[in-house]
Order: C-alpha cells, then structure tokens, then sequence
C-alpha cells in the first residue's frame, strides 16, 4: 500500500495514543546512512504560527546524532503488529547492528530524509529548535524520577512539512 499525503489538521487519531500507546519511530539519515529509536514521548500540536511535533531524544542515543546532523528527522507511527520490532528498536543500538534489519523494518527515503515504510503514518518534520533538558528546569520534582541516570533530553521542535498516511 502506498502513503498519500494529507495536511496535519485532517489526522484523526488522538495525538497522545499516538506516542503513549502505540508509540513512535524516530528516524533521520539518508540512503547511505540512517538510524531508527523508539519513542513514547512525544507531542503534536501548533507553536510558533506552525504545526508541529516535538520529540526528546537522551544524549546517549545513536539516533540523536543523526537528527544533529540532520535539517529534518521523521515521525512514524506503525500498526499494532509492530510492537516487536518496536520494542528492539528501543531496546538495540543503531551502533552494534543494522536496526532495520534485524527488526524487520524497510527504510523510506522522502524528503531528503528517512522514514519507515511499514508505518501507517509519517510526520516528515524540519528542526525548528533543540533544547537540552536540565534538571534545575523542572519545577516538579517528581519529573527527575524519569532520569535515575541523569541521561537528560533534547527536545527538538519539527515543523511538520508533511504528512504521510496509508
């Protein structure tokens, strides 16, 4: 099946389940080289006259040295029947095997970026911001029992310039 696009404002499905149920692919690189993590952090919505997703990657992720690098970084959500490889591509690093591979997944390039093909949703995102995370931020403290190894975020803000659907 193959994806057409719609504009962010036509998607249906509720944003948070988006994230905490089914939980995302982040994935940036090119046809060379491109790497895959799992979130299930994450937001959709509208900031700075934009639509936009906002996603936080620990600074001890491979991944997050390809949306560095990157202009822009994928969003993909996939069907239920991907909760394996899901859970591999949060759990293996991009730095000791092909992720992709071994979760049975196919790269799509769109964009000048990478996405995952057996997703029933992309959201292809240019970087508008990245924030580090800092402890003396939250003004929580029940926030800091999400880093008992002081394995802090980035947030990155992406413009959403397109949206993918199957």
């Amino acid at each position: 099946m193959s994806f057409k696009e719609i504009d962010a404002k036509q998607i249906k499905e509720n944003p948070v389940s988006m994230f905490d149920s089914r939980w995302a692919l982040i994935t940036a690189g090119n046809e060379e080289k491109c790497n895959t993590m799992t979130a299930s952090w994450g937001a959709l919505g509208e900031l700075w006259n934009n639509d936009v997703c906002i996603v936080f990657i620990r600074k001890s992720r491979y991944t997050k040295e390809f949306v560095d690098a990157a202009e822009k970084f994928t969003v993909s959500i996939l069907p239920e029947e991907y909760r394996s490889a899901l859970a591999l591509c949060g759990k293996e690093s991009g730095r000791d095997c092909d992720k992709f591979k071994k979760a049975g997944l196919t790269p799509l390039f769109v964009d000048g970026t990478a996405a995952v093909n057996e997703a029933d949703t992309v959201f292809v995102c240019k970087k508008l911001s990245a924030t580090d995370i800092l402890p003396d931020s939250f003004l929580d403290p029940s926030v800091s029992a999400c880093y008992p190894s002081d394995d802090y975020h980035t947030m990155y803000v992406g413009k959403i310039e397109k949206v993918l659907v199957k």
